[in-house]
C-alpha cells in the first residue's frame, strides 16, 4: 500500500534532515568518548606515578626526618661515630618512654651548642638525661636542654672534676627529687637557676634545696630574686646587726648557718622592731621575706639539703618518667622507630636517585641557555599540547552540560505532569465542594424566595407575551370589570404587605431587560385593560378592551433562552487547509480547501 504523496514528502524531508544531524552527533559522541578514555588513561598513569612516589616517600618519611635532624647536629662538627651513638640512644629512649626520637636528636643540637668538647658518650648522656628529666618533670625538651647548659656553666668545675656524664646524671636525679619533694616542676626550677646566674657559690644540693623551698610559695624567677637579695645584703648586714656571717677566709658562710644565727637572735620574727631592724640591715624587702620564710624551719631545710646531696644517679628521674609514660605512645613510637631503622638502610640509595633527578634541573637550565630558539619552540609545542587538551576538555564540558540540560528539562516535564495531575485532582475536589455548596444553598429558605421571585418574573413575561391570545378568549366584559375591581383591592394589599418584594421584582426584571411597573395602574397598562362602564350596553358594542399597546419588551418569543440560542446560531466556523503536492507533474501546486459553517 503506497503512502499518500503529502506524507511521502514529509517523511522524505525529515529523512534528509535527520541523517546529517545523526552523523554529526555520532561523530561528536565518538570524539568525546575517545577523549574521555584517553584522559582517563593519562590521569590513571599520572595518578599511579604520584601514588607510588607518595607511598615511597611516606614509607621513608621517618628515616628522612631522622636524617634531617642528624644533619643539623652534624653541621656543628659532630663526628659520624657520635651521630651513630646518638641515633641508637634516641631509638632506645623512644621505645622506653614513647617520646619522639626525632625531637631527641634535635635537642642534642642545643646541648652541643652550649657545651663544647663533648665526646660521643657525653653527647648521648647529656641528651638522654635532658629528655628523661623533661618527661619526668612535665617540661619540654628545649627548656630542660637550656637548663642543662645553664647548670653546666654554673657548676663547670664540679662537672669537670666528677666527669661530665656522671655529673649530668646526678643533676638529673637531683632535679627530679627536688621537683617531687617541693611540689614544683622542671620549668620553675630552670627559671630559678637561670635567675641566679651563678650568684651563689654554695653546693648544688644546698642551692636546689633553698630554691625548692622558696618555690612552695613563689615562682621560679621570684625565688631567685629573693635569694640574690639575701646574698647581696649579708656582708653589710653583719656590721649593722653586730653579727659575723663570714668564715676565717672572709667567705660568706652557708645560707643555712646564717639563717640559724638570725633565728637564734630574733626568733620567729614576730616583733615588728626586729623585722624593721633586719630589713634596714639587709636593705630590701626581698631579703626580709627570704629570711622570714626559710628561718621558720631550718631543720627541715637542712634535711632536704642532705637528702639532695646523697643523690648520685638519675634513677628517680627514670622512675618518674616511666610512671608518666603512655603505652599507646610507646606503640606508636615503636612503629615509627621500625620504619626509621628500615628506611635508613635504603635511604642512601633513595637520596642518590632523588639527587640525580634534582641535578637534571641544572642540565635543563644549561640547555635553555645554550639553545634558546629550540627552547622557545619546545615551549610552543608544550603550550599547543595543553591547548589541545583544554579543547578536548571543553568539548567534554559542553557535552556534559547538554546532558545535564536534557536531564533538567525531563525533570521539568515530569514536574509539569505532576502539577497537572495535582491540578486535576484539586479541580475534582472543587467540583465536589461546589456540589455540596449547591446542596447547602438549595436548602436555604432565602434561596427559595429568590427562586420564587424568578418564577414570578418568568410568569409575568409569559403573560405579557401571550396576552393578545388571552384577550381574544375573553367573551364577557362585565365580569372582567368585576375581576379588575377585585384585583385592584387585592393588589393594593399586596403593595402594602410586599413592597420590598415588589421592588426586588422590578430590579430583577430590569436586570433581565424587562421594564415592569408593579403598581396597579402599571399592571393594568401592562395587560391592556380598562374598566367598562356599567350603563354601556354590551350587545350593541364591541368589548371595550383598550387597544393599548403592551410594553415593548426586549424578550422574544421563547424568552431569554431563545435569545441565547439565536446569538449562538449567528457564530460561524472557518476551517482552511493547504496541501502541497509536488508529485503531480512538473509544476508544484497546492490544493486549498475551505470550509464554512
Amino acid at each position: 500500500m503506497s503512502l499518500p504523496q503529502p506524507l511521502m514528502f514529509t517523511v522524505g524531508m525529515i529523512d534528509q534532515i535527520t541523517k546529517p544531524i545523526a552523523k554529526v552527533s555520532n561523530s561528536l559522541n565518538g570524539l568525546t568518548n575517545d577523549y574521555q578514555r584517553g584522559t582517563m588513561k593519562m590521569a590513571s598513569g599520572v595518578a599511579g606515578i604520584a601514588a607510588s612516589g607518595y607511598a615511597l616517600q611516606n614509607a621513608l618519611m621517618p628515616a628522612i626526618e631522622m636524617d634531617r635532624a642528624l644533619g643539623e647536629v652534624k653541621s656543628l662538627g659532630v663526628r659520624e661515630s657520635a651521630l651513630k651513638q646518638l641515633t641508637d640512644t634516641s631509638y632506645e629512649f623512644a621505645l622506653k618512654y614513647g617520646k619522639s626520637s626525632t625531637e631527641f636528636v634535635k635537642s642534642s643540637y642545643d646541648i652541643q651548642s652550649a657545651i663544647a668538647g663533648l665526646n660521643d658518650a657525653d653527647l648521648s648522656a647529656f641528651t638522654l638525661s635532658g629528655n628523661v628529666l623533661a618527661a619526668a618533670t612535665k617540661a619540654d625538651a628545649a627548656t630542660i636542654t637550656d637548663y642543662m647548659g645553664t647548670m653546666y656553666g654554673t657548676f663547670k668545675n664540679e662537672a669537670e672534676s666528677m666527669g661530665k656524664g656522671e655529673w649530668v646524671q646526678q643533676l638529673t636525679g637531683m632535679t627530679a627529687t627536688a621537683v617531687q619533694v617541693f611540689k614544683t616542676d622542671g620549668k620553675k626550677m630552670a627559671d630559678a637557676f637561670k635567675g641566679m646566674s651563678g650568684a651563689s657559690k654554695e653546693a648544688l644540693s644546698d642551692q636546689m634545696a633553698i630554691l625548692g623551698t622558696l618555690q612552695s610559695t613563689l615562682g621560679g624567677g621570684e625565688s631567685a630574686t629573693q635569694y640574690k637579695a639575701f646574698l647581696g645584703g649579708a656582708a653589710k648586714a653583719q656590721e649593722k646587726l653586730g653579727m659575723n656571717f663570714t668564715d676565717q677566709y672572709g667567705k660568706l658562710l652557708p645560707t643555712i648557718e646564717i639563717l640559724e644565727k638570725l633565728k637564734g637572735k630574733y626568733g620567729d620574727l614576730t616583733i615588728a622592731s626586729d623585722r624593721l631592724e633586719i630589713k634596714e640591715a639587709f636593705g630590701t624587702d626581698q631579703a626580709l621575706g627570704f629570711i622570714d620564710l626559710l628561718s621558720k624551719d631550718t631543720d627541715a631545710l637542712r634535711v632536704n639539703m642532705d637528702a639532695l646531696g646523697k643523690v648520685k644517679g638519675m634513677e628517680q628521674a627514670e622512675k618518674m618518667a616511666s610512671a608518666m609514660t603512655d603505652q599507646s605512645e610507646r606503640l606508636s613510637q615503636s612503629w615509627y622507630v621500625i620504619r626509621a631503622a628500615l628506611g635508613s638502610a635504603i635511604l642512601p640509595a633513595f637520596n642518590d636517585f632523588v639527587g640525580l633527578i634534582a641535578d637534571m634541573g641544572s642540565g635543563v637550565l644549561s640547555f635553555t641557555e645554550e639553545f634558546p630558539t629550540l627552547t622557545k619552540w619546545l615551549g610552543y609545542a608544550a603550550v599547543g599540547v595543553l591547548a589541545f587538551v583544554a579543547a578536548g576538555g571543553l568539548i567534554s564540558v559542553v557535552m556534559g552540560a547538554s546532558i545535564m540540560a536534557m536531564t533538567a528539562w525531563s525533570a521539568i516535564i515530569k514536574t509539569g505532569k505532576w502539577l497537572n495531575a495535582a491540578w486535576t485532582a484539586s479541580v475534582t475536589v472543587m467540583r465536589a465542594a461546589m456540589f455540596a455548596l449547591n446542596l447547602v444553598m438549595a436548602a436555604n429558605p432565602i434561596l427559595l424566595i429568590v427562586a420564587g421571585i424568578t418564577l414570578a418574573i418568568a410568569a409575568v413575561g409569559a403573560l405579557i407575551y401571550y396576552w393578545d391570545d388571552l384577550k381574544a378568549s375573553f367573551a364577557d366584559i362585565s365580569w372582567v370589570n368585576v375581576l379588575l375591581t377585585g384585583l385592584e383591592y387585592a393588589w393594593k394589599a399586596v403593595e402594602f404587605l410586599f413592597a420590598p418584594l415588589l421592588w426586588a421584582i422590578e430590579e430583577l426584571a430590569s436586570l433581565a431587560g424587562i421594564e415592569i411597573d408593579t403598581s396597579f395602574e402599571g399592571v393594568k397598562g401592562l395587560i391592556g385593560l380598562e374598566k367598562v362602564p356599567a350603563t354601556q350596553p354590551q350587545a350593541s358594542s364591541i368589548p371595550s378592551i383598550a387597544a393599548i399597546s403592551p410594553v415593548q419588551s426586549r424578550v422574544e418569543r421563547g424568552g431569554i433562552t431563545q435569545q441565547i440560542s439565536n446569538a449562538n446560531q449567528q457564530k460561524s466556523t472557518h476551517i482552511a487547509s493547504v496541501t502541497i503536492n509536488p508529485a503531480k507533474g512538473d509544476t508544484n501546486y497546492m490544493n486549498f480547501v475551505e470550509m464554512h459553517s
